[in-house]
């Protein structure tokens, strides 16, 4: 296994900074964000570290070089919206994105990209796959053209009233990963985080030895639960779980690493910093990756 880094974390950094930094701390890889050019619609969401949508024989150049000179690998190429986004304009953006990015991996010899499967929030489970069956299986063919498979994350995107009942991701359980894997078993796999189970209650370590052979890329980050706010407010609140930097909170990451390792996977394996406390400054914010990569290294060497 490697261990890297997700590069939003690193937004006001240039992608040759941010390999630049992942070199000097000894990372193996990171996986670097691919947004459209603009504003940011969320918190770690719009950073653009590899512009897709003006990707030539130029950039393709300078990435490899940048590789070779830093020693650092792009463990998988990031984009994290809601492909199925009840706007059709906007599904559709999102869709043609998605295939640039993929056809950007192919170009650069990477071959997982890593995003979510989406959800209209306010449909059921059925009508949801109904809207998996109309939008992804156009983007499951670039990625197969392409040599590309394509990780998906498993986080609800639950974060408010607004977006009650189902959130804005569907692959957020073993019940909804079975039925999605049956429709695309080749291409479709998990971008696996450990820290969205914690809260659901689910068992990663069964997760991970049921789902082995779809276990494409590992997010590392960890999730604390409130345990007195969880009294207060119930399961159907949205503030008794936060995410932390891994070692801060509820996964067991040694029985986490030993099912992993169980599977065989030797992949590449993320810090994702999403720790509130470590971001009053880019130095916190390199601070939380240094502290996770001691942390991990007990695991991953």
């Amino acid at each position: 296994m490697q261990l890297g880094f997700v590069s939003a974390i690193l937004g006001d950094l240039s992608l040759d900074e941010v390999f630049a930094f992942a070199a000097e701390e000894k990372f193996g890889c990171v996986e670097v964000m691919c947004w459209p050019p603009g504003k940011a619609e969320r918190r770690y969401a719009g950073v653009s570290h590899l512009d897709v949508t003006a990707f030539g024989p130029e950039q393709i150049a300078r990435v490899k070089a940048l590789i070779a000179r830093t020693g650092v690998n792009i463990s998988g190429l990031g984009y994290y919206p809601n492909p199925l986004d009840p706007d059709p304009a906007h599904r559709e953006m999102v869709a043609a994105h998605l295939k640039c990015i993929i056809r950007a991996a192919s170009q650069l010899g990477v071959n997982i990209v890593n995003t979510f499967i989406g959800r209209d929030c306010k449909k059921t489970i059925a009508e949801n796959m109904e809207g998996v069956e109309a939008v992804w299986p156009s983007i499951v063919r670039e990625a197969e053209a392409h040599g590309v498979r394509i990780g998906i994350e498993h986080c609800p995107m639950l974060f408010s009233d607004d977006e009650w009942p189902g959130g804005k991701n569907l692959a957020i359980n073993p019940a909804t990963w079975r039925q999605l894997f049956a429709r695309f078993p080749k291409t479709l796999g998990l971008n696996f985080d450990p820290s969205h189970l914690v809260w659901q209650f689910i068992d990663s370590a069964k997760c991970l030895r049921e789902f082995k052979n779809h276990i494409l890329h590992v997010h590392a980050k960890d999730e604390r639960i409130d345990r007195e706010r969880l009294h207060d407010v119930g399961i159907m609140g949205f503030d008794w779980h936060e995410p932390k930097l891994p070692g801060l909170g509820d996964v067991n990451w040694g029985e986490f690493f030993a099912a992993l390792t169980d599977t065989g996977y030797n992949g590449p394996v993320c810090v994702e910093v999403e720790d509130r406390a470590y971001e009053r400054s880019l130095d916190d914010r390199k601070r939380a990756l240094r502290q996770s990569k001691r942390f991990l290294e007990q695991y991953v060497s």
